[in-house]
């Protein structure tokens, strides 16, 4: 494959803060990259750099010639005033008149597929997930040839993240992009470049891989750390002699003790956020939902809902963006008024709310100041008790970030700060409104196994379907118009349910005024040629199901392989979903003359 950018001796840092140091690595044409790492070690700001819209401290960044770069920013800023439609002309100009109804009809499609339907709304008034949703149409209308896109699934509904998915599985265009999302990094990227320590990692294959991978060299690291603390208590002995027993010896070996010093420090210790707090009893009466009515205007959001919620229950909601997910739960607390029924909360429910707005507190206020303000000290349970101090850092806020201002935070920090806020209150009854956006990777499976042992309830509001799945019991699916259907399963159960569902045919409006036809009118029957490419076809879908199956199988397994050869199995199964749509729209063609 052809070198598309180099990337030399990279670094960036923020006043006394060295995000990154000396960075190095290439991509080749055709390669989708995802990059991940701990929140604050300047995922982004290296996206920004390599689109330009930032300066780093030094290094090269070179593009190959006449490669053109679209950049999808994690919090896209568009013109006021203007709608999407104009917005999007403007982006993609053109010269003549029919190319430009041709460029209006294809910014209608793009919009459309993306469920942007407020094409002539003004953009300020556009939801967060409108306004992404509009950034990721100007990135795939611009068909650029390198695609850097800073967490692209953000705000984003379930069906919206699936179509982007199959749309950056089937493009040829090189990508670099930054997401925690890891059914996305999964289905989507055949290399994993992992910030670390100031470094870069590179693991061929998708984020299963590159998790092994960060075990096993995490492992080595600390045998490599034991193996140098062993030696250097011999040599501490060697050197700490008078100077006279050390003459005539091996300047090297002089060196080398230093340097052995120096790999017995760099100890791999793994900074994790500890999520260890207790949480409140709770009773057996937790809430009931009776008639419960809703609507803004036209748009009804709960039409007689009705419902009683158990102990212990983990429910997921999911629906498209605008449906009335976040309306529900606000509801639910008292921060909502319903038009009618009634809602009839336990008494010992407590509400701990992360909510997708983020904290209220003072951006002007210091990280501790701000927690102090909530808590003198903070109960963890069966009599403990610690200082706010002491709390932020099982959040990872050192006491040097506790003294920084609000307003400085990163988003994933931020979102740390909120999560620690609505924890230390020892909810036993959690709402968690999108809390998967900007929380870096680790952070979320730390978060999935502190919700996996909570003890009380929960209601999460997700696009991330890996989070989900690992997460709740059953699912609301709000479908609009005031519907909401139970599901018992996760969402990857009820992607599968969809996915059994017939496919409906679309429908040919007939006019009224149409006449009968007549015999001669009947439509055409396949002919001979048309038959054997039918047989043909049947074939290979079977065909390509069972092999689809056979990977899911090997997947699911565990086994291990070569990484080539496990590069070429991930790399053959995101092929095969393309190809199977091929081949089946071909057969439902064939198969109407039948």
């Amino acid at each position: 494959m052809a070198n598309v950018l180099n990337i030399e001796n990279l670094t960036k840092s923020y006043g006394d803060r060295l995000l990154f140091g000396d960075v190095t690595f290439g991509v080749d044409e055709g390669d989708k990259i995802g990059v991940v790492a701990r929140n604050g070690t300047g995922k982004s700001t290296m996206l920004r750099i390599i689109a330009g819209e930032e300066e780093p401290d030094s290094g090269n960044i070179v593009f190959r010639n006449g490669i053109r770069v679209g950049y999808l920013a994690q919090e896209p800023v568009f013109p006021q005033g203007l709608t999407p439609m104009q917005i999007a002309s403007e982006a993609v100009p053109v010269s003549d008149h029919t190319a430009e109804w041709e460029r209006d009809v294809r910014i209608s499609q793009v919009l459309s597929q993306l469920g942007l339907h407020s094409a002539d709304t003004p953009v300020e008034k556009l939801s967060g997930g409108q306004r992404k949703r509009l950034a990721i149409a100007l990135t795939v209308l611009a068909e650029p040839d390198f695609l850097i896109l800073d967490e692209p699934t953000n705000h984003l509904d379930i069906s919206t993240i699936e179509w982007l998915e199959g749309y950056l599985r089937r493009s040829r265009a090189t990508l670099l992009m930054v997401t925690h999302d890891r059914y996305f990094l999964d289905r989507v990227c055949s290399k994993i470049i992992e910030l670390d320590d100031r470094s870069v990692f590179e693991v061929e294959g998708n984020y299963d891989m590159y998790l092994r991978r960060r075990a096993e060299r995490i492992e080595a690291m600390a045998a490599d750390v034991a193996r140098a603390r062993n030696i250097l208590r011999k040599e501490q002995d060697w050197m700490s002699r008078q100077p006279q027993a050390r003459a005539g010896k091996a300047k090297f070996r002089i060196d080398n003790f230093y340097d052995l010093k120096e790999r017995a420090r760099a100890t791999r210790t793994e900074r994790n956020v500890r999520l260890d707090t207790t949480s409140s009893r709770v009773g057996s009466k937790i809430f009931e939902a009776e008639g419960i009515c809703k609507r803004f205007g036209d748009k009804v959001i709960l039409d007689d809902f009705t419902y009683t919620f158990a102990p212990g229950e983990k429910l997921g909601v999911v629906g498209v963006n605008g449906v009335g997910k976040s309306t529900f739960i606000k509801m639910l607390q008292g921060l909502e008024p319903a038009d009618s029924g009634s809602w009839n909360l336990g008494e010992t429910v407590r509400f701990g709310y992360y909510s997708q707005d983020g904290i209220s507190f003072d951006r002007n206020k210091r990280v501790i100041d701000a927690v102090t303000e909530l808590a003198e000290d903070i109960d963890l349970g069966e009599g403990t008790r610690i200082a706010p101090m002491q709390y932020l850092q099982r959040f990872l806020f050192s006491p040097a970030d506790q003294q920084k201002y609000i307003h400085t935070l990163s988003g994933g920090e931020r979102c740390r700060l909120h999560l620690a806020t609505v924890l230390m209150r020892q909810p036993n009854f959690l709402i968690l409104d999108e809390p998967t956006n900007d929380l870096d990777i680790i952070t979320l499976g730390i978060l999935e196994e502190y919700l996996a042992s909570f003890k009380g309830c929960a209601i999460v509001i997700s696009h991330d379907r890996y989070f989900l799945d690992n997460i709740v019991d059953h699912l609301f699916v709000m479908e609009g118009n005031g519907v909401v259907k139970d599901f018992p399963g996760n969402y990857s159960d009820y992607r599968a349910y969809l996915d059994s569902l017939p496919k409906e045919q679309p429908v040919k409006p007939q006019s009224t005024a149409e006449k009968p036809r007549r015999q001669a009118e009947r439509p055409a029957r396949m002919s001979f040629k048309e038959r054997k490419e039918f047989e043909a076809i049947t074939a290979e879908i079977e065909a390509l199901n069972a092999e689809k199956a056979a990977l899911e199988e090997f997947f699911a397994s565990g086994r291990s392989c070569p990484a080539d050869e496990f590069n070429g199995k991930s790399q053959r199964y995101a092929a095969i979903g393309d190809i199977i749509d091929e081949k089946e729209l071909r057969w439902l063609e064939l198969s109407e003359k039948e």
